[in-house]
């Protein structure tokens, strides 16, 4: 398989592999809001008593996936807004799929019915989504082929390796239940191209298993990227079979659900960044309140939390005062409080520069310690072409960009914008501090909406 571009991110704040459980809290804060979802439907009333597993709300814009309880207790609506609250917590046994309601999937679908309700129902089916577009797949559809990852490039996320140890049966087990949801579509098997014991495990539980195709990528952000080894792949999708992708955490899952018959309320994220105090990974319920997973494990009271991964994550809102479904990752940034003065006749020592311009180039491989500095003001594209260079999708974001800045969306159109992967790598290595991926993610969207806008019209 053929790559090209990518790029070496090295950002001081890595957690070790090990995993610590946080403990029980007092009170569990459930956003209504993630980046994905949206839990519009309530199925609860403020002050009802609810168990483990209990369906709090619902996202019908994602086919009903459900936001679960991740522990009984009492439920109070409103408070934070924005949030289901539980208090009075206590752990009970997880409440079993209601499968008395889904007597009409086993007419319909049989067995494999069955199950991919199961799936949608404990939690599980939120981690099946489509490789192009991110969003939840039909739960009754088929793929043109599945890729499932252990990997994840972008610092500072939860990585396979860490989701795996100790959980090795757990994930093989999830696999062989995801064969069995299909007819003779492919599974594809994303490992990073490395030998470890670990690693030689899994190729050798993997090699038993004609179904699954095991691919070795190599360990550069940002070739982790599900649509762009879709492309590599040769995977076609049609507009009724997409290609599914599947995380980790997402056969861990689904493994829970169908082999235990759980809902899946836990999960792993990272608190790493160079302003974190220790960089960790953490086992936690949806909900856990955030001050809580922060508190130690900062530099200090001025810093910028980053939900997600540090290129491609955005800014945690002061609102959101618990841990969503979705979360994979805290990136604590350190706040540029002080001005930085003649900051212009630095030599760079300490920072690394693409194009390496900075003294820094001659320390070789470091670890740097970026804060939310922009370090300088924004300037208009000067033309290094460091963007194209590190672009894996091929395409020439300086080029996009101009034509954007004209307002020439055909323009953009025709330079293919729409196959950006927003990995981010060219806003980090852009000189000129443009922000070329908000840029084409705005770009891409306003195509897609003038497409549906057509569509209906012709209608």
């Amino acid at each position: 398989m053929r790559f090209r571009g990518g790029y070496d991110v090295f950002i001081k704040g890595r957690p070790s592999a090990k995993v610590e459980i946080l403990p029980d809290p007092d009170v569990l804060h459930l956003p209504l809001h993630s980046r994905r979802f949206d839990f519009a439907e309530v199925c609860v009333a403020d002050g009802q008593e609810v168990r483990t597993g209990a369906v709090l709300a619902k996202d019908n814009d994602h086919y009903g996936v459900p936001l679960l309880a991740p522990r009984g207790g009492t439920v109070r609506l409103g408070r934070p807004a924005g949030h289901i609250t539980l208090t009075d917590l206590h752990p009970d046994d997880e409440e079993p799929c209601p499968l008395d309601e889904a007597t009409h999937i086993a007419g319909d679908g049989g067995s494999i019915g069955i199950k991919r309700y199961k799936l949608l129902n404990l939690g599980a089916w939120q981690f099946f989504s489509d490789v192009h577009t991110g969003r939840v797949v039909d739960p009754f559809g088929m793929p043109t082929g599945v890729i499932v990852s252990t990997l994840h490039l972008e610092p500072f996320q939860a990585r396979g390796d860490v989701q795996l140890r100790k959980r090795l049966v757990a994930f093989t087990r999830g696999l062989e239940h995801l064969q069995t949801l299909l007819e003779y579509e492919p599974i594809y098997l994303l490992m990073p191209d490395i030998r470890s014991p670990l690693a030689a495990e899994v190729r050798q539980t993997i090699r038993g298993y004609a179904w699954a195709k095991l691919v070795e990528v190599p360990l550069r952000y940002p070739f982790d990227n599900l649509s762009l080894l879709s492309r590599r792949l040769g995977l076609k999708p049609t507009p009724d079979k997409p290609v599914w992708a599947v995380p980790t955490g997402g056969i861990l899952a689904a493994d829970r659900a169908l082999t235990l018959n759980k809902p899946c309320n836990v999960q792993i994220l990272t608190v790493g960044g160079p302003a974190a105090e220790k960089p960790i990974h953490l086992k936690a319920m949806p909900g856990y309140p955030i001050k809580d997973i922060l508190a130690g494990r900062t530099t200090g009271e001025d810093v910028r939390v980053i939900e997600g991964g540090i290129l491609t994550g955005r800014q945690l809102s002061d609102d959101h005062v618990g841990l969503d479904i979705e979360c994979t990752g805290l990136t604590v940034l350190a706040e540029q409080t002080r001005r930085e003065m003649l900051s212009f006749v630095r030599p760079g020592w300490s920072r690394r520069s693409y194009s390496k311009c900075f003294v820094s180039a001659i320390r070789g491989r470091f670890l740097e310690e970026p804060t939310t500095a922009l370090r300088g003001e924004l300037r208009p594209c000067v033309a290094c072409g460091h963007c194209v260079k590190v672009c894996p999708a091929e395409i020439m974001p300086n080029a996009i960009h101009k034509l954007l800045y004209q307002d020439d969306l055909d323009g953009a159109q025709r330079l293919r914008v729409d196959l950006c992967i927003e990995c981010g790598l060219c806003s980090y290595v852009c000189p000129s501090k443009i922000d070329l991926r908000d840029q084409f993610i705005a770009a891409s969207a306003e195509i897609e909406r003038e497409r549906l806008a057509e569509q209906e019209a012709e209608a």
